[in-house]
C-alpha cells in the first residue's frame, strides 16, 4: 500500500458507495437515509494498478460540541490529518453547499493534496453542480458516478502521479533489511553503513499509553516539541522528527525519531481513532531500524509489554529496552536485579539486549540509552565470515551433536552468514526438515554468545543438501552383450 486516501464530504454524498466500488466487497453500509456511517471504516482499495488504502469517513458537518455528530467530526477531521490524499465529494444534483465551501477552507488549510469530485453525475440534471464545483477553488472536479463506476478513470489519473510520489517516498523512508551477502564479492569485508543526514537511523518509541514516550524524545530533541501531561494517550498519531542526537564523545547521530500513540490490549481498543492509533504505531516499528521498548518502573513488563517486543523482533529490529521514572524509585539495585530477572525469563528470544533506566523528566540515563541504540545498531548489522562459522559449528557439533529422529541422522555440513540486518544464517544439513526446534535454539543462543550478538533477531535456515554421488543421475549403462567362442559356447 502505497498511500492512504480518506473520502471526505457531507452526509450522503455517497461517500460509503465509492468505498466499496474501491474494494471491491459491500463493507460500508449503503442507504439513502443521511448519516448511516459513524465510524471510519479503513479498506485496501484497488484501482487499476493502484494499491492504496482507503478510509471511509462520516459525513462532515457543522457542528463542533460533544454531541454525537461533534464528536464525528472530531474522528473524519483525525482521518483527514493521517491521510495521504483526501478525495473531497460533492453532490453534483444538489450543488454546492454553504457547507461544502466551509469545509472546502479547511480541508485547503490542512491537506496537501486534495482531490474534488461530483458525484451522482450521471445525466444532464448534474452538469450544473459538476460546474459550480469550480467554485471551492480546488481545481478540476471529477465527475462520477459511484453507484454506476463512472469517472474512475478520470479518478486514476489524478491519483496516479500522486502514488509515484508517495512510491518514492515509501521507498526513501523505509529501511534496508535482510540485505544478502555474497562473499565472492567482498561483502563481507564491508563496514557497517553510518547514519547520514540523508539516510539517518530510524528509531521508534513505542510502549504502553502513559510510559512516557513523548516526554523522552522532547529531552532528546532539547526541547518541548510534542504535546505531554499526565493524561494517558495524548499521543494519536506516529510523528517523526530529525535531530542529531550527541552520544557521550559528543559526535551527532543524525536519527528519525518515531513518537508513537500507547498500545493497549486488543480486547481494550474500542474507539475507532485509537485503532487507527495504534495501526500507525505498527507502521512506525516497520520503518523503524532500532525499536526503543519503553516500560513503566512502577508496572514494568505487563502482557502488553511483552507483545510489543515480541513484534518488533518478529519484525526483525534491533531492540532496546528502557525502564522509564527512574527517578522516583527507591531501592534502585533491588530492582533492577529483579528487571534482569524478569527479563532473561519473559523475553528469551531477545536474550541479552540492551536494558537502559532513564528519566525522561529529568534526563538522566540518555546517554547510555543513545550508547545502547547505537551498539543495537552495530550487532544488528554484524558480519561473520564462513571461516569463522565452519569452525565453530565443529566445536557445537562436538559438544551436542543433532539428534537422530527416527533413526535417520542429521549431518550438518556447511554454515555461512546469508543476510545482515538482522543477521541471517543458512546451514546446509541432511532432513532440514527432522531438525527440531530446541536444536535450532541451541545454535542461535550459541551466535548470540560466542560471536558477540545480544539481543538482535537472528535467522536459521536449514537447507537440505544431498551426499555427493558421481554416479547419482546417470543414466545406467546396457548390458554387456555375451562373447561366444568360435566352438559355440559361451564366456561368462
Amino acid at each position: 500500500m502505497s498511500f492512504t486516501l480518506a473520502i471526505v464530504g457531507r452526509p450522503n454524498v455517497g461517500k460509503s458507495t465509492l468505498f466499496n466500488r474501491l474494494v471491491g466487497k459491500r463493507l460500508a453500509l449503503v442507504d439513502d437515509q443521511p448519516g448511516v456511517t459513524r465510524d471510519l471504516r479503513e479498506g485496501a482499495a484497488r484501482l487499476a494498478d493502484l494499491r492504496f488504502t482507503v478510509i471511509d469517513t462520516a459525513g462532515l458537518e457543522e457542528v463542533t460540541d460533544d454531541s454525537l455528530q461533534g464528536r464525528m467530526r472530531r474522528l473524519t477531521e483525525r482521518a483527514v490529518d493521517m491521510a495521504d490524499i483526501c478525495l473531497f465529494m460533492v453532490d453534483a444534483r444538489v450543488g454546492i453547499t454553504p457547507s461544502d465551501l466551509v469545509f472546502a477552507d479547511i480541508l485547503r488549510k490542512r491537506v496537501g493534496h486534495v482531490i474534488l469530485a461530483a458525484n451522482k453525475a450521471e445525466g444532464i440534471a448534474a452538469e450544473a453542480g459538476v460546474l459550480e464545483a469550480f467554485s471551492l477553488g480546488l481545481g478540476e472536479p471529477i465527475s462520477l458516478s459511484a453507484e454506476h463506476g463512472e469517472g474512475l478513470t478520470d479518478l486514476y489519473t489524478q491519483l496516479m502521479p500522486l502514488a509515484d510520489k508517495f512510491a518514492e517516498r515509501a521507498a526513501d523512508d523505509t529501511p534496508e533489511t535482510d540485505v544478502t551477502l555474497d562473499e565472492e564479492s567482498g561483502d563481507m569485508d564491508a563496514e557497517m553503513p553510518m547514519p547520514t543526514a540523508k539516510k539517518p537511523l530510524q528509531v521508534a518509541v513505542v510502549g504502553r499509553p502513559n510510559a512516557g514516550k513523548s516526554t523522552l524524545i522532547n529531552q532528546i530533541l532539547g526541547e518541548d516539541r510534542l504535546l505531554t501531561g499526565p493524561e494517558a494517550g495524548i499521543t494519536r498519531d506516529a510523528i517523526s522528527l530529525r535531530t542529531e542526537w550527541a552520544g557521550p564523545d559528543g559526535v551527532g547521530v543524525p536519527m528519525r525519531i518515531f513518537d508513537t500513540a500507547g498500545m493497549r490490549k486488543k480486547a481494550k481498543v474500542q474507539e475507532k481513532l485509537e485503532k487507527l492509533s495504534v495501526s500507525d504505531g505498527l507502521r512506525a516499528v516497520k520503518f523503524a531500524e532500532v525499536v526503543v521498548v519503553l516500560l513503566d518502573a512502577a508496572i514494568p513488563f505487563e502482557q502488553q509489554d511483552l507483545r510489543i517486543a515480541d513484534l518488533a523482533e518478529r519484525e526483525g529490529r534491533a531492540v532496546v529496552v528502557a525502564v522509564n521514572k527512574w527517578d522516583i524509585e527507591d531501592n534502585k539495585q533491588a530492582k533492577l536485579k529483579d528487571l534482569r530477572e524478569s527479563f532473561e525469563r519473559l523475553l528469551p528470544q531477545l536474550r541479552g539486549a540492551p536494558l537502559i533506566t532513564v528519566s525522561a523528566k529529568t534526563g538522566r540515563g540518555l546517554d547510555r540509552l543513545q550508547g545502547a541504540i547505537m551498539r543495537a545498531y552495530e550487532v544488528w548489522n554484524r558480519r561473520v565470515t564462513t571461516a569463522q562459522l565452519n569452525r565453530w559449528l565443529t566445536g557445537m557439533l562436538e559438544a551436542h551433536p543433532p539428534p537422530a529422529p527416527q533413526g535417520k541422522r542429521i549431518k550438518l555440513r556447511y554454515m555461512t552468514q546469508a543476510k545482515t540486518r538482522p543477521p541471517g544464517f543458512v546451514v546446509m544439513c541432511s532432513h532440514p526438515d527432522k531438525v527440531p526446534d530446541s536444536y535450532n535454539r541451541y545454535l542461535v543462543n550459541g551466535l548470540r554468545l560466542d560471536f558477540d550478538m545480544p539481543g538482535t533477531p537472528i535467522r536459521l535456515w536449514m537447507r537440505g543438501q544431498n551426499d555427493a554421488n558421481p554416479y547419482k543421475g546417470r543414466k545406467k549403462a546396457p548390458p554387456s552383450k555375451l562373447r561366444k567362442h568360435t566352438d559355440g559356447r559361451r564366456k561368462d
